[in-house]
């Protein structure tokens, strides 16, 4: 009975101690990481994305290969014209409203609205487009290299500089 207890309390500490990676956090452990929200580093998004868009690094490289995660911040009525992906994509809604249509023509009128709160994931080489409403959030998070292609050369803002 005796041994059941210390066996019990053993369990308990094990699941309620503090973990080494937050533990070691404070001393510097690349392994463990806290990104507040109002601690993010929003930058100007890549070349790749239509002006307008932030973007906050949360881990990894999204350029480089092996895992990413970032956030991506656009205005209301920010858009995303039709484009594809050489990988699956992975997203979160963090705020606001992303809108999401399939095909490779823009139509408002055939997207379906994700509120903050919704995930969602596509295959690699899906075509999609976006528009938001309001301020949204988006975390994306994968393996990289992350990469955009647009379904209409004309639309890449990479060929508008």
């Amino acid at each position: 009975m005796l041994r059941a207890a210390v066996f019990g309390l053993v369990a308990v500490f094990a699941v309620v101690a503090p973990g080494p990676g937050f533990a070691d956090h404070k001393k510097g452990t690349p392994d463990a990481a806290l990104r507040r929200p109002g601690e993010l580093k929003w930058q100007d998004g890549p070349p790749s994305l239509p002006p307008g868009a932030k973007i906050a690094v949360l881990e990894g490289d999204p350029a480089k290969p092996g895992p990413f995660v970032f956030r991506v911040k656009v205005p209301d009525g920010y858009r995303i014209p039709p484009h594809t992906h050489p990988k699956a994509e992975r997203v979160t809604v963090v705020s606001g409203t992303f809108n999401l249509g399939m095909g490779d023509t823009f139509d408002m009128t055939k997207t379906e609205p994700l509120p903050a709160g919704t995930y969602g994931t596509w295959p690699a080489g899906m075509k999609h487009f976006v528009w938001v409403k309001g301020e949204t959030v988006v975390q994306f998070h994968g393996d990289g290299p992350w990469a955009i292609e647009y379904v209409n050369r004309a639309d890449d803002p990479r060929s508008k500089k």
